[in-house]
């Protein structure tokens, strides 16, 4: 399975060490949304490249977004990256009534904005041995993002698109501004 990634990029790193694309910020997590970084870190993925982009432009739906939106305060800039996950690395799928009835969930459930009940739901499904969930975008229903578990899934994923900088001109980056209608540029 192809998935993309945005993360904060040193430019240079290509493994698991922080400013690369295999590496999770675990002690910054705790807010997201399959986030319990006293157990596993939370890796966010997507399968289309648009998705993780349209999840950093929603911020800028009134404002507009430039190429300075793109660099942290750290000095790194934000990269996009391919990854490839073993087609049977165990991933659950949120979207396929089945597993959702299997759990006692409601598609409700899943999408919503109460991080206490999706992060809830992550770790059970974690604590089950699973490698992550999927499930479609609250921003788009075509978009499928994947949370993997980081310390499972890391051996079962490599590079296979190596990062590039972020920028206003980058053909997904406008993808996803179009998509959420916002501006590329400040208004």
């Amino acid at each position: 399975m192809t998935l993309y990634r945005a993360f904060e990029w040193d430019g240079a790193s290509l493994g698991r060490g922080d400013g690369g694309p295999l590496f999770v910020p675990r002690k910054a997590q705790g807010k997201g949304r399959h986030d319990n970084p006293s157990e596993y870190g939370a890796w966010y993925c997507a399968r289309d490249a648009v998705s993780p982009l349209a999840e950093l432009l929603q911020m800028f739906r009134n404002t507009g977004v430039d190429d300075d939106d793109f660099t942290r305060a750290s000095g790194r800039g934000i990269g996009l990256v391919g990854l490839e996950l073993e087609d049977d690395a165990g991933v659950v799928d949120l979207d396929d009534a089945a597993a959702l009835s299997a759990r006692g969930l409601r598609p409700s459930g899943v999408a919503t904005p109460r991080r206490a009940a999706t992060q809830a739901i992550a770790t059970a499904i974690f604590r089950e041995g699973a490698v992550g969930v999927s499930w479609w975008s609250t921003l788009n229903a075509d978009w499928t993002n994947v949370t993997l578990f980081w310390e499972r899934a890391l051996p079962k994923v490599r590079v296979v698109q190596p990062p590039r900088r972020l920028t206003t001109r980058d053909h997904d980056v406008r993808a996803a501004a179009a998509a959420l209608g916002v501006a590329l540029g400040r208004s």
